[in-house]
């Protein structure tokens, strides 16, 4: 027994223990990441981090091997798949990807990294649930945390349903889809991973939502004000309470709160620094996205024409697939500008910042300068923006991202969507130029950041002590801690 391993059983005698595990992806990662700190550092707890390292990115392991990880927390690598690759075909999407690394890392590792480790309960996100058999057989709880939005919850436990009662593809429907207790969701909106039955991503999507009933508990990375309408769907309604499913615990927002910033970094932040308040347009596309090389010219030209302040992140274009970066974000290190039309550099001098790749998103958020974000509306991307009082421009383009963008500009009024579909139509650059002057000069544009300050406060209330979220996460604490088994 190596040195690390004998500190963390000396700590978990004294400490309730409980382990997490995450598929790879910083979106999946993060939340679930931050929950176990706030454990960690709120609660007293010991926290086993199980990290698969199949399909790591620079940007994973860059966050696991920082010095700032508080005393208590213990990333535990679980060793690369072998072959991995043979298990792979060209025309695979991210989910079957993500589902066949989670399943050959947890059948070659896991059995024996939850004996040697011992902890009395595991939290999990959603493409981790062969976790649940495993579970089983030693006997070890397993909780759901769902790291995208509640109301794509509510419809994933929903989809078995569908499955059964429709046949033909849900995208062909003449009528929206009504989840129970919810808010119709139109068709074209649907998450990329069933729109094509067909798919084995589609298979795999439908096998980890059914099994979501069998845990012991739900998190969600959510609260009340932001999701009323779903949240009350969701303990109320009679479909629910039938299936059914289990508590539903409200723990958002939880975001990212240290951030590395780098030498690059701090010369981004400085370049704020200098610019007037609310007057900067923050653009970038999550951890994954990527545009055509035909749309990020469109793009920058947009950007130009705007007349605006701006950073761009800008990556390696990829006319094959939107989520080219999925597996390799924080990697491309290459200078921005290759992928930039002729002569961009030289117009949009000293009111345009080129970022390689990654930049500090939530410091960038959380300056005064920075007055909206460009944003493929992921569920991590969605919520600092929420909290750091910062409106969107929507460009969703893969996974559940158009569910988001719908919901966020339809239900919360924060974000606004572009006429026509990102990633199925090109976006012109007079487009561009029309959206980003309105959410930045017009009347629309400061009704959204009155709006998104509303749910700042809202945030901050819910995780305050006695808030919504805050209460929803000392109750389940409450029980671990009174569960004298946990405490081993």
């Amino acid at each position: 027994m190596d040195k690390s391993t004998t500190m963390a059983t000396a700590e978990q005698k004294e400490k309730p223990h409980v382990a997490f595990l995450p598929s790879p992806g910083m979106g999946h990662i993060i939340p679930l990441f931050e929950f176990a700190k706030r454990l960690v550092i709120n609660h007293g707890f010991h926290v086993s981090f199980f990290v698969i390292t199949t399909g790591a990115s620079a940007a994973q392991n860059e966050l696991f091997r920082s010095d700032n990880l508080p005393t208590g927390f213990h990333a535990v690598e679980i060793p690369p798949v072998e072959n991995i690759s043979s298990f792979f075909t060209d025309d695979m999407r991210v989910v079957t990807r993500l589902s066949i690394i989670v399943r050959e890392s947890l059948k070659q590792y896991l059995s024996s990294l939850l004996i040697t480790h011992r902890p009395k309960a595991l939290i999990i996100d959603l493409f981790c649930t062969d976790a649940f058999e495993i579970c089983k057989e030693v006997s070890i709880p397993v909780y759901s945390f769902f790291t995208a939005s509640t109301l794509l919850m509510a419809f994933s436990l929903y989809l078995p349903t569908l499955d059964r009662e429709v046949n033909g593809e849900f995208v062909d429907l003449p009528e929206p889809i009504q989840t129970p207790g919810c808010n119709p969701i139109c068709p074209h909106d649907l998450l990329d991973q069933v729109k094509d039955r067909k798919n084995d991503e589609y298979k795999w999507y439908l096998l980890h939502v059914s099994r979501i009933p069998l845990a012991a508990g739900i998190f969600v990375n959510s609260w009340d004000d932001l999701e009323p309408v779903t949240l009350e769907a969701l303990k109320e309604n009679s479909f629910f309470q039938n299936i059914p499913i289990p508590p539903v615990h409200t723990l958002g927002p939880l975001i990212k709160q240290d951030e590395v910033v780098t030498e690059k970094d701090a010369e981004i932040l400085t370049w704020l620094d200098n610019q007037p308040s609310d007057s900067v347009l923050f653009v970038v596309f999550g951890s994954g996205g990527t545009l055509t090389s035909e749309q990020l010219t469109e793009l920058a030209w947009g950007l130009e024409m705007s007349h605006q302040r701006f950073i761009l992140v800008a990556r390696k274009p990829s006319d094959a697939s939107a989520s080219a970066a999925y597996f390799n974000v924080g990697s491309d290190e290459n200078d921005p500008l290759m992928y930039l039309p002729e002569g961009f550099a030289k117009k949009t001098e000293g009111r345009g910042l080129v970022v390689p790749s990654w930049a500090p998103q939530v410091a960038i958020l959380n300056h005064p300068s920075t007055g909206a974000f460009l944003s493929h509306c992921g569920w991590n991307s969605t919520l600092e923006s929420v909290v750091h009082g910062v409106p969107m421009i929507a460009w969703p383009l893969y996974a559940e991202q158009r569910m988001n963008a719908a919901f966020l500009a339809e239900e919360v009024g924060v974000t606004m969507k572009f006429p026509v579909a990102p990633g199925e139509e090109l976006i012109s650059r007079k487009e561009i130029e029309k959206m980003v002057r309105i959410v930045m000069e017009g009347e629309k544009g400061m009704a959204m950041r009155r709006r998104a300050q509303e749910l700042k406060e809202s945030a901050k209330i819910a995780l305050h002590n006695g808030g919504s979220s805050d209460d929803s996460l000392c109750r389940v604490v409450q029980f671990w801690k009174s569960d004298q088994s946990l405490c081993s």
